[in-house]
C-alpha cells in the first residue's frame, strides 16, 4: 500500500522530532491549521509543499519518495553473536549520527527557549 504524502510529512517531521507546533509557526499557521495538513483535511499545494520540505531540510522529492518501511528496515539489520555483542549495520551511521546531532541541537534550543522563559517568570515574579 502506497504511503500518502500526509504520512510521509508526518513521519519525516517526527524523525527529525519536530513539534506540529514548530511546524505551525514556521508555516505561518496555526497547530490546529497544520494538524489538517497532516490529516488530509486540507488540499497541499504544492507551494505548501515546498515551504514544508524547507522546513524540514529535505527536498519535495525527498519527501514523496521517502519510504518509512525501508528507512526503519535499513537500521534494523542487527548482527549477533554469542557473547552477547552487537554490531549494528554501519552503513547507515553517518545518517543516524545526523538524525542525533538534529535532535541534540533541538533539545539545545529548547532548553535555551526554557531557561529564557524561566527568567522572565523569575523577573516578573521573583525567586520562587
Amino acid at each position: 500500500m502506497a504511503t500518502s504524502i500526509k504520512n510521509k510529512i508526518k513521519s519525516i517531521r517526527e524523525l527529525k522530532n519536530y513539534t506540529q507546533e514548530y511546524m505551525a509557526e514556521q508555516l505561518g499557521v496555526t497547530q490546529a491549521g497544520y494538524s489538517k495538513i497532516e490529516k488530509g483535511k486540507t488540499i497541499l499545494s504544492y507551494v505548501k509543499l515546498v515551504e514544508i520540505a524547507r522546513i524540514l531540510e529535505v527536498s519535495v522529492e525527498d519527501i514523496i519518495s521517502f519510504d518509512s518501511e525501508r528507512y526503519f528496515s535499513s537500521f534494523n539489520k542487527v548482527i549477533g553473536n554469542n557473547n552477547g555483542s552487537i554490531l549494528i549495520n554501519t552503513e547507515n551511521t553517518s545518517t543516524l549520527k545526523l538524525l542525533y546531532e538534529d535532535k541534540i541541537m533541538l533539545l539545545e534550543k529548547l532548553l535555551s527557549k526554557t531557561e529564557a522563559e524561566l527568567e522572565r517568570y523569575k523577573d516578573k515574579f521573583g525567586e520562587l
